[in-house]
């Protein structure tokens, strides 16, 4: 079905596909309370990237945004592969987000015994997965998908 779609319908939907992407991470953020560990801002970014090419492409159809809009989503997909080897244990993460990390503790916080400060999220729990399958795992099936269909659409430009 996807190969039949003209080359904007596909920018479309790739960039739709970034758009819901982000908005499920914000809904899992603020509505289901997960706060995002470094890792899960860091994938944020090249979706937001992606939103941003989608709409240059829709008004400029150029090639070369919709390879750019590829590496986005690869760019994304490879943040997530690197995020859920780390939540389960293949190879060590960043020590600053997997050896907890006081990053945006004020010092006043860290001297104060009675200061309520949450414990810093960590790279390397999963706090959600559907089918054994965590949250960066299944940006980075999707985002992989993403990519394809911004690359089907290159190749249609």
């Amino acid at each position: 079905m996807l190969t039949t779609l003209p080359s904007r319908v596909l920018v479309a939907l790739a960039g739709a596909g970034s758009a819901a992407l982000l908005a499920g991470a914000f809904a899992f953020q603020y509505l289901g309370g997960l706060a995002p560990c470094a890792l899960c801002l860091w994938q944020r970014w090249p979706h937001a990237a992606a939103v941003g090419i989608m709409v240059l492409a829709l008004l400029v159809p150029n090639r070369w945004l919709m390879v750019l809009g590829a590496l986005a989503a690869l760019t994304t997909a490879a943040i997530g592969g690197f995020h859920m080897g780390v939540e389960y244990g293949w190879w060590e993460g960043l020590q600053s987000c997997s050896g907890g990390s006081i990053a945006g503790v004020s010092m006043d916080d860290l001297l104060n015994p009675n200061a309520a400060v949450a414990a810093p999220v960590r790279c390397d729990q999963v706090p959600w997965a559907l089918f054994g399958i965590s949250m960066a795992g299944w940006n980075m099936i999707a985002s992989l998908g993403l990519a394809g269909i911004w690359l089907l659409a290159a190749r249609r430009a």
